[in-house]
């Protein structure tokens, strides 16, 4: 499957997952294409709001340019929003992370493993826990 497709129908899940619990979400389309700092979701309910990019993977690594990363800080901090990364992984679904919480690569790049992601990350469940 064109990773373009995949990447939209985890972020249409995503945005699924979001609305089945009350929060209130937008969807930027071609997000990473356009020029300017934008997530891929902005969602929001009683006073918390989310910015989120997402990635689908089937690797069990991922990397982020440092342009990709400060984008989605300066855009969440504009919006008083937190900054998430949400990455869901074939077969085993979701998880979230703060972009601080990435490994700095001694190339500039940041990354993250599936194994890192299950201790420091978040799921869905305790990514909305505190928002009733």
């Amino acid at each position: 499957m064109a990773s373009k497709c995949k990447g939209t129908r985890a972020e249409r899940e995503l945005l699924h997952m979001l609305h089945s619990k009350k929060f209130n979400i937008m969807r930027s389309a071609g997000s990473g294409s356009i020029g300017i700092p934008n997530p891929d979701l902005i969602a929001a309910k009683n006073g918390r709001i989310l910015a989120i990019e997402c990635k689908s993977l089937s690797a069990e690594n991922k990397y982020f340019t440092e342009q990709e990363i400060e984008e989605l800080k300066e855009f969440s901090k504009s919006f008083k929003a937190e900054a998430w990364l949400g990455l869901r992984f074939d077969n085993i679904g979701w998880f979230f992370i703060h972009p601080d919480k990435l490994n700095k690569t001694k190339s500039g790049y940041f990354n993250i493993s599936l194994e890192e992601l299950k201790e420091k990350g978040l799921n869905f469940e305790k990514l909305i826990k505190d928002v009733r």
